[in-house]
This record gives C-alpha cells, structure tokens and sequence, in this order.
C-alpha cells in the first residue's frame, strides 16, 4: 500500500498518539511515582518480594506480561511467506539480530563498563532481545514496509525462545573467558534464562497467535484490526508504567545514590542505537532493499525488546538487581533516540528510487 508524500513528510511528534506522543513524559512520571513510593511506603520492598513463585515477583510477572501481549497480538502471523521470499532481506534481517547486534552490545558494554560488571551484564541481556514491540511504530512512522516488519517481529520472537538461552550463557559465561576477560558475576543459568523467556515470551506470544487466529475467524480481519487492536494497544502502555514503578519502587535507593551510574547505562546504549541503525539502514541501500524494506530492516535491527530484558534479569538476578536497572534505562533512551531516527530515515529517503504505487 502507497503513502503520498505528504505522509511521508508530515511532522513525526503530529503522526504519533498522545499516548505515543507523551510516552516519555509517563516514563518519566513512573520513575518518580515509583522512587516516592519506595520511599514513603514502609515495607514496600519486602511485601512485593514476598508475592513470588519460584523465584519471580508476581506483580512485576503481571505487568510484562499485560504489556508485551497487545504487541503479540498485532503480528500478522499468516504472512512469513512475504518475507522468506526476499532472501537478502532475511539473511540480512538475521545477521544483523543475532549475530552482529549481540555482539556489538558485548562490544559495547565492555568498552563503557569494564568496572561495573552488573550494569554491563543487564547492558548485554540488552542486546540479546531482539526487537518485538515499540519498533512497529516506529517502522510505521519512518512508513517502512508493514508486512515485513510484521514478519521480522515475529520471526525474532519464535527465534528467541529457541535461541535466547544459548546466546546468553555464551555471551555471559563462554566467550569472556576466551578473550581472557573477567567473568565475575557472570555466572547465570542457561535454564534460568530459558526459563524467563518461555513465560514473558512464549505465553504472552501464544495468545497474540491465539487471539488474531480466532478474532478474525470470528468476526473478521478488518474488524479485528480496525476496532479490536486500538482498544487493547494502550493496555501495553499501562504494563510498561507498571512494572516500572514496582522496579523503580524497588531501585529507589540504587538510583538516587548513584546517577551517575544511570548516565554510564545510558551512553553504550546511545552508541549502539546509532550503529544499528545506520548500519543496516547503509546494507539495505548496498543490497538493492528499496526504501521501505531499507528502513524496516534498519529500525528491527536497531530495536530491543527490553521487557523480555527486564524480566529476564530479575528471574535471574532479583528485582533490585544492576542488571534489572540497566534494562529500566533502556526505554528512557530508546523512545528520544529512535524519534529522531525516524526523522533522519525520512530525510534518507531521497537516496532511494521511489518505488511505484
């Protein structure tokens, strides 16, 4: 389906929900709702920990899994054929993902963090959860290519649960051992992580799956997509605030003790947003992508899942955890950073033919 130019040059804040528009502002709220909370609420801390099952905090369970099904439940799962077909896009789409942004979030995190081994441990948990969630809406706005975004999130997804857990012990526990690097704290479960992906992925995945097959079996895809998905889309945003102001109820004190710190989270990842992304945006160019499966090859590269990273760090490392903090940054970069890389992908665009209606 075409857009018209005037699509595609309309102001980026405009075309967004005011939801979409504020998100930083409700993060931001979250963070201060969640360190006043931790700070006035006595035994706030002990009483969340305490509601718990095999070592996971339910309430912290309940908020990523409300705010990662609505994004499962957009993937349009009966087109992976519009995808496969283009082999260099999906050759390129699986590098880029799970060979290339692993490692350069490894690279990255020692590089910034050599001495903070919890923040950098979290930083690399980062990099291994690949993008299925806010980066369709920012493929949307740059006006990517729908239908492969669709597939490359839920490629990423199913290849997450199968891959996930080996990635993790060799980039946590393997390789800095072969570089000679320190592993202390770097010992984790493959199972642990296993684990934590199948729950706050794979559940949440087999309803998205469920939910589409049998809404639109039921009442049609256009209604489905038109009158059902805007009504749960906000429910993600209501998860995310949630768990961030349980997990920063609970990293109260880590936080306002050691900004610093936050401000070191934050710049690997600054530089790993701009790598990703002009990276694969310059490979898609090379290989002959048109403009839209370009940008979507860009931005699914460039994007985390860090709700998976979250929960992944706080089944293995507790909620108070460094490695649970480093993923809580992460949203607070990625929205400003990939706001500005939709700008800078529009402007991008004159380099491309344009591609016929």
């Amino acid at each position: 389906m075409s857009r018209t130019a005037e699509q595609a040059t309309a102001p980026v804040a405009a075309r967004l929900s005011a939801l979409d528009r504020l998100l930083p502002v409700w993060i931001g709220a979250a963070m201060v709702a969640g360190l006043l909370a931790g700070r006035w609420v006595p035994g706030l801390g002990p009483a969340l920990d305490a509601v718990q099952v095999d070592g996971i905090s339910l309430p912290i369970a309940l908020g990523l899994l409300v705010m990662m099904y609505p994004v499962l439940a957009k993937v349009r799962y009966d087109r992976l054929d519009a995808v496969t077909g283009d082999k260099r896009l999906m050759i390129s789409s699986l590098v880029l993902n799970w060979v290339l942004g692993p490692a350069l979030m490894f690279a990255l995190a020692w590089v910034f963090l050599p001495d903070l081994p919890e923040y950098r441990t979290g930083l690399i948990i980062v990099g291994l959860a690949r993008c299925i969630a806010m980066v369709i809406i920012w493929n949307d706005l740059a006006c990517g290519d729908r239908e492969a975004a669709a597939v490359l999130v839920a490629l990423n997804s199913v290849f997450q649960v199968i891959a996930f857990a080996g990635l993790g012990w060799f980039y946590l526990s393997v390789l800095p051992g072969w570089l000679g690097l320190p592993v202390v704290g770097l010992e984790v479960s493959a199972w642990e992580i296993a684990k934590n992906v199948l729950v706050f992925l794979g559940v949440p995945l087999v309803a998205g799956y469920l939910t589409r097959r049998l809404g639109e079996r039921a009442k049609g895809r256009e209604w489905y997509e038109t009158r059902f998905l805007p009504r749960i889309g906000p429910v993600a945003l209501y998860g995310l605030l949630f768990t961030i102001v349980i997990l920063f109820a609970l990293q109260g004190d880590q936080i306002t003790a050691r900004p610093t710190d936050v401000a070191r989270i934050a710049l690997p990842l600054l530089a790993y947003f701009a790598i990703m992304w002009a990276g694969s945006f310059a490979l898609g160019k090379a290989i002959g992508l048109n403009y839209e499966r370009s940008a979507t090859l860009s931005f699914t590269a460039a994007g985390n899942n860090f709700e998976l990273a979250i929960a992944v760090a706080i089944g293995t490392f507790g909620v108070t955890s460094g490695q649970a903090l480093a993923g809580v940054v992460g949203p607070l970069i990625e929205v400003p950073v990939l706001v500005a890389l939709v700008y800078a992908s529009l402007a991008a665009r004159r380099w491309f033919r344009p591609t016929s209606s």
